[in-house]
């Protein structure tokens, strides 16, 4: 029995000095712990020390375009109210240019004298005469085009002389005839090349193309080598 006792009380001093040997070694592990806790972690503090850097340079920006803002308002502002003084003060000028434009020497202070109306009157429609008749006089601007033509001949035997002569026995008013030329195409044949200048008004393309290849004798085809406005 006293061996079984002292058996116990042996166990329960070993349980308890484990106990106590886990218990240091956990206060060990925890101040540890602590300690690798109060090391300061470098790359977190300098993202920090980073954020707040630009954060104080986009503080220092809004405000900038806040003074910009404010400033550009009363800008406006004072443009906004210095325009209708400007308007008033200028109002009465176009007034007076408007009345001296209108009436040119006329009247314009209601008189009822039929002599002094019939007078001026006379005095606008002579004025609109004369300025009718200046404007008849000035040169009236005619648009012209110098076409070169291209008329192929049936084959190497036909006359190119009597070709050229029925192309230009063509007449209008608004045409007339230039230079002409043989050019050589292929197996001994040639074409016409000849230029004209036509006022556009008068005398169009297609009517004289047509014109050309009614002479079928003479006329396979007529093609525009060059079209130059003049």
């Amino acid at each position: 029995m006293s061996a079984l006792i002292h058996e116990k009380i042996w166990l329960d001093k070993t349980v308890y000095h484990d106990a106590e040997r886990d218990y240091y070694e956990s206060l060990s592990k925890m101040d540890s712990v602590a300690s690798l806790a109060g090391v300061p972690n470098t790359e977190l503090t300098n993202k920090v020390s980073n954020l707040e850097k630009e954060n104080s340079e986009l503080k220092k920006t809004m405000d900038n375009l806040r003074k910009l803002v404010i400033s550009l308002q009363a800008r406006v502002e004072t443009l906004e109210s210095s325009k209708p003084s400007q308007a008033k003060a200028e109002a009465p000028k176009a007034a007076a240019k408007e009345a001296e434009d209108s009436d040119d020497g006329v009247d314009l202070f209601g008189s009822d004298d039929e002599e002094e109306s019939a007078e001026a009157a006379r005095i606008r429609e002579e004025r609109l005469a004369a300025y009718n008749a200046k404007k008849s006089k000035k040169p009236v601007l005619i648009a012209k085009s110098n076409i070169i033509l291209d008329v192929k001949p049936w084959d190497d035997e036909t006359d190119m002389k009597a070709l050229e002569e029925a192309v230009r026995n063509i007449t209008s008013d608004g045409l007339l005839w230039g230079a002409a030329k043989l050019v050589p195409l292929a197996y001994g044949i040639h074409k016409l090349q000849i230029s004209c200048v036509v006022e556009d008004d008068k005398v169009s393309v297609d009517w004289l193309t047509e014109e050309i290849e009614k002479n079928e004798d003479f006329v396979q085809s007529v093609d525009i080598a060059a079209f130059n406005k003049v």
